[in-house]
């Protein structure tokens, strides 16, 4: 008898385990949407990088700071740099139009000078013609009176060439000079690393007396108030995604609640080794406060239907199939679909029973 008793109990129980994986399609909303996940940043955030390679000599912010653009960051130690500024400073200095006044004045003074000594020597020739015409002197002496003349005449010439010539060696040697110290300059700043824009100092990445160079950051900087998040989509889904579409977000550091953000923008180029799509979303509802580098987990709103006729994912055969309660299978076509539930367009009714596939 108590043998007779177990044997219908398990036939009631298998009869109600079939009966659990009997349902009908049911009348409900569905919205299809395309999982991401990603972390937060703040906006405009960036790396900060030496521009030479260096020891820092000084540290002049910490974390959490709030810089302007241009304020000093870190110093490298730069002293062969300094040497070269100060040897430029000082050659130009030396090479100035007006260092080089004295030349520039000995050589106007001589200038004069031999333009006096032209016109004297050319009165004493033309005097000389004078006389000649009138008979007296020799040819000798009206010779070499035209010849001081054409010597002197010479001279007046060529002291007005190396006048000007000096004018413009000078003026190249200050030009040159000039542009020298600004390229020592240059070089020098290059040790001085400044903030690229307003912001707060996340994080310094090198301390004073540590070794930085091209390759590697020393600060991270962003905004301090916007945040957005940058989402990992896969290139499977890339193409449902469009600028304007909702995102609800759920949070590791505030669990149990999901927030409300937009796409804003879509980086368009694929990453080769993750082949996945860089996709940016700001927030329109968002927790206080925020960090950059919290992870985040994202479903991005593709549509939304009402009233649609809906069954479990796990009731499909394959794509486009589903198993009756008779045992015979059925082709169905399907719309929207989220992880869990399928859109029935056509191939069901509500009154339909279908069976789970055994897996």
């Amino acid at each position: 008898m108590k043998w007779s008793l177990s044997v219908v109990a398990l036939l009631l129980i298998a009869c109600n385990r079939k009966e659990e994986n009997l349902i009908k399609p049911a009348v409900r909303n569905i919205t299809a949407s395309v999982y991401a996940s990603g972390i937060v940043k703040s906006r405009n955030q960036y790396q900060v990088f030496s521009t030479v390679n260096g020891i820092i000599s000084q540290k002049l912010v910490s974390e959490g700071d709030i810089v302007k653009q241009g304020d000093v960051l870190m110093v490298l130690a730069n002293e062969t740099p300094k040497l070269n500024t100060e040897n430029a400073r000082i050659a130009a200095t030396y090479s100035s139009v007006a260092f080089g006044s004295d030349r520039l004045n000995e050589y106007r003074i001589n200038s004069d000078l031999a333009r006096k000594k032209m016109q004297n020597d050319s009165a004493l020739f033309q005097r000389q013609q004078y006389l000649w015409n009138e008979g007296i002197g020799t040819r000798n002496e009206l010779e070499q009176r035209e010849l001081a003349w054409k010597n002197s005449q010479t001279a007046y010439q060529a002291s007005v060439l190396q006048y000007n010539n000096l004018v413009r060696q000078i003026d190249f040697a200050a030009q040159q000079s000039l542009k020298n110290l600004q390229i020592s300059n240059s070089v020098n700043s290059d040790y001085v690393i400044k903030a690229r824009q307003n912001g707060k100092v996340y994080n310094i990445l090198k301390e004073q007396g540590e070794m930085v160079n091209t390759q590697t950051p020393v600060a991270v900087i962003g905004d301090q108030e916007e945040f957005l998040m940058e989402l990992q989509v896969d290139e499977y889904d890339i193409g449902k995604i469009r600028p304007g579409q909702k995102v609800f977000v759920t949070m590791d550091s505030y669990q149990g609640q999901v927030f409300d953000a937009v796409v804003t923008r879509i980086q368009p180029i694929m990453d080769d080794r993750s082949r996945k799509f860089k996709v940016e979303a700001s927030f329109t509802s968002r927790p206080q406060p925020l960090f950059p580098n919290l992870t985040v987990e994202a479903n991005i709103l593709i549509s939304t239907k009402e009233k649609a006729l809906i069954i479990p994912r796990s009731y499909l055969l394959d794509d486009n199939t589903v198993l009756l309660k008779n045992g015979e299978t059925r082709k169905v076509t399907i719309g929207l679909k989220d992880y869990q539930q399928v859109e029935i367009v056509s191939g069901l009714s509500k009154d339909d029973l279908i069976k789970k596939p055994s897996r």
